[in-house]
């Protein structure tokens, strides 16, 4: 079994056992876990680094590029434009989305793209925030490893290949020039982030907001 899939499904069956500990109402407002397999089965929920540059480069206001990394490789290399939400602080205490990331999450007619170095820990957020009934969410296949390959290192096709090939490289060769691919940094694949289902608490007192 692919590997990224394994860590999904285990947090899928954890998040479906640690609902028998939440409140009935909290529950009903979340996505149960059949419909949460189904939308995890559904390959249109990828984007592809090709997709994510030419949104860059057009400066597409509807697209929020979220990088799940820590802070500290955020720091070090990050795609333009993109907001750092590290995976381990996505959560909160009560297993909702922490209040630092609310005007970032949700927002009607904004899609949102994680990615990592690889696919694991962009997927982990996705079916967290996915699994909370965020819509309009993906995930950039292959993360940073394929940015590297397409993007800031693109390889130019085979001289047989069709005229839609050469077409791509073409673009992925002025993709590279905007994102300065002389500099291309190494990334390597994050483990996944062990991801614990918590008893959800109702507040006491409820202030402001929605």
């Amino acid at each position: 079994m692919n590997k990224t899939y394994f860590f999904l499904i285990v947090i899928v069956v954890l998040l479906g056992a640690g609902a028998l500990f939440i409140p009935e109402e909290r529950f009903t407002e979340e996505l149960p876990p059949d419909q949460l397999f189904l939308k995890m089965n559904d390959p249109s929920r990828f984007v592809t680094t090709d997709q994510v540059a030419r949104a860059i480069i057009d400066g597409d206001p509807n697209i929020l590029i979220v990088d799940t990394r820590s802070a500290d490789q955020y720091e070090a290399f990050n795609l333009p434009g993109s907001v750092n939400i590290p995976l381990e602080e996505l959560i909160d205490s009560t297993g909702n989305i922490d209040e630092r990331w609310e005007d970032y999450l949700g927002i009607e007619g904004m899609y949102i793209a994680f990615y990592s170095n690889g696919d694991v820990c962009a997927d982990q957020a996705w079916v967290l925030c996915t699994r909370l009934g965020i819509n309009d969410l993906f995930v950039m296949r292959g993360g940073l490893n394929r940015w590297v390959e397409t993007i800031l290192k693109p390889s130019p096709p085979e001289q047989t290949a069709p005229g839609e090939e050469f077409a791509l490289y073409d673009f992925r060769k002025g993709a590279s020039m905007y994102f300065g691919g002389g500099g291309a940094i190494e990334v390597e694949e994050q483990s996944a982030v062990p991801v614990t289902p918590v008893r959800k608490k109702k507040k006491q007192v409820i202030s402001g907001g929605c």
